[in-house]
């Protein structure tokens, strides 16, 4: 392939996507090239509105439209009594995917002490004040099974350990250093159903 800066360019961004090396870079590129009208000018024109558009919600930490509001935790037309925490939108929509929740979510944006995020970093603060106001009798922690999952799970419930509520975790049937994105919806089922409480009422 020539070097042309362009696609070089273009080739050293997609290689950056989660599975995706150099080779599979290139083969979108040249899928893309070959087929300019159909999926590069729509592909520019949604990826230019997504970037103007969409953001994080600095409330439940899900993704947001400026146009629409979020519709996680604004413009719920039902009202629930649980919220389960997960690390990254990828959790959400997995969770969400298996059909096992229903319920708010509260989408921290990482785990303590990875890449090296603070707990000040991630919308523990905000989970804090949202089971407040939203009148929340159960928070599920959904972190993964990982030394960051479960020290950030830890951190949430001594944050919340004031607040008369429940507080679970998911069942030891996820694997240890699982991520919940990664899981299969039985194991997620399993998982839900048998969660186990963190808290009790002499906390």
């Amino acid at each position: 392939m020539q070097n042309i800066n362009e696609i070089e360019d273009l080739i050293k961004i997609i290689s950056k996507l989660p599975g995706l090396g150099p080779k599979s870079a290139k083969r979108i590129v040249l899928k893309l090239i070959n087929n300019r009208n159909e999926l590069v000018k729509p592909m520019a024109n949604t990826l230019a509105q997504v970037y103007k558009n969409v953001t994080r919600c600095n409330s439940c930490g899900s993704l947001k439209s400026n146009s629409t509001g979020c519709m996680n935790c604004e413009n719920m037309r039902e009202k629930f009594n649980k919220i389960c925490v997960v690390e990254d939108i990828a959790d959400q929509w997995s969770i969400e995917n298996s059909n096992i929740f229903k319920g708010y979510f509260h989408i921290l944006g990482g785990t303590i002490s990875s890449a090296g995020q603070r707990k000040e970093d991630l919308l523990i603060n905000s989970l804090v004040e949202r089971v407040k106001k939203d009148k929340i009798e159960e928070v599920i922690l959904a972190t993964s099974a990982t030394v960051e999952g479960q020290t950030t799970a830890y951190y949430i419930k001594d944050s919340l350990k004031n607040l008369n509520i429940k507080i679970t975790k998911l069942a030891q049937g996820l694997p240890v250093g699982g991520e919940i994105e990664s899981l299969d919806d039985g194991t997620l089922i399993s998982a839900f159903k048998n969660r186990s409480k963190l808290n009790s009422s002499s906390d």
